[in-house]
């Protein structure tokens, strides 16, 4: 039995991202959504924070804000963030860790630095994705999947110039702790000068990679992007290849990022994303009356 040849997928476009205010006052980098592109199915936005150096009291968070309808990736590389919620749930995110929520019928919730990270400054660097959720699952009770570093699967390749890190989905063998209500593929890649990977994406699967850090080549055209770039791959084959090309002097440090597009009404109002007008006006008048909790300090 012969298994079928594996095509490259190549490359449908790059984004550049813009800088928005957030939370209490802290400066994102945001590749979508935005006037020009506003979702790429099934995901919603996608936000770096940093990579900043911040003095003693200069970090700024996201206070209590509510959501519904879809999850919250929250992937913590450099400082320390507290979250808090409506549900009663309480915990820290240190370099490495994720939080993937699951909003679903709705929570309030915050972000903030941790307080010591407040009072001694540091470095900080962090993303968040938002991932929408099928009709089906809009509705659901929250929950989360608080994931520590030394839990995330972490593989090389054979020649030792390429690690990545399985935040969901598998590659190289290795597959997530963490379990998704739809199909998604997280990994972080980190490619040495000369590095090159072909990791297998179903061709069905809406697939990106967004440049944290370096210059590569995407694709099997090879199309070149470097830091705070979003490369919109087609899907016209169910392999995505990354290069750091080997005269390269730094490493190559990119998301990949892909998942099932749930095809289905979108309408979003803020941090409610539901099918359709009735439900964000349902979403808003719940949230008012307090039906979503408050946070208990």
């Amino acid at each position: 039995m012969t298994t079928p040849m594996q095509l490259g997928r190549t490359v449908a476009g790059t984004v550049s991202s813009v800088e928005t205010m957030e939370g209490a006052g802290f400066i994102v980098r945001r590749p979508f959504p935005k006037s020009s592109f506003s979702e790429f199915d099934p995901f919603l936005l996608l936000d770096e924070l940093g990579p900043v150096d911040l003095k003693p009291g200069e970090a700024k968070g996201a206070p209590d804000h509510p959501h519904r309808g879809f999850e919250t990736v929250t992937y913590l590389l450099a400082g320390q963030l507290e979250h808090k919620d409506s549900q009663g749930h309480t915990g820290k995110l240190g370099p490495g860790d994720v939080q993937w929520m699951t909003a679903g019928a709705g929570v309030v919730h915050s972000e903030m630095p941790a307080s010591d990270f407040v009072r001694t400054g540091g470095h900080l660097h962090g993303l968040q994705l938002w991932v929408n959720l099928p009709q089906r699952d809009k509705m659901i009770a929250p929950h989360y999947q608080d994931i520590a570093a030394d839990r995330i699967p972490t593989v090389q390749t054979e020649d030792g110039l390429a690690t990545v890190k399985v935040i969901a989905g598998e590659a190289l063998g290795a597959k997530a702790v963490i379990e998704t209500r739809t199909p998604i593929v997280y990994l972080h890649w980190t490619l040495q000068p000369g590095a090159t990977i072909i990791q297998p994406i179903p061709s069905h699967y809406n697939a990106f990679a967004y440049v944290l850090d370096g210059e590569g080549r995407f694709g099997v055209d090879q199309e070149l992007a470097g830091d705070g770039k979003m490369v919109l791959f087609a899907s016209n084959g169910d392999t995505v290849t990354i290069a750091n090309p080997a005269a390269s002097h730094t490493e190559l440090n990119v998301l990949l990022i892909a998942g099932v597009p749930l095809n289905e009404p979108i309408v979003r109002y803020g941090p409610f994303v539901m099918n359709t007008n009735a439900e964000i006006v349902q979403a808003i008048e719940d949230y008012r009356h307090g039906r979503m909790g408050t946070i208990h300090v």
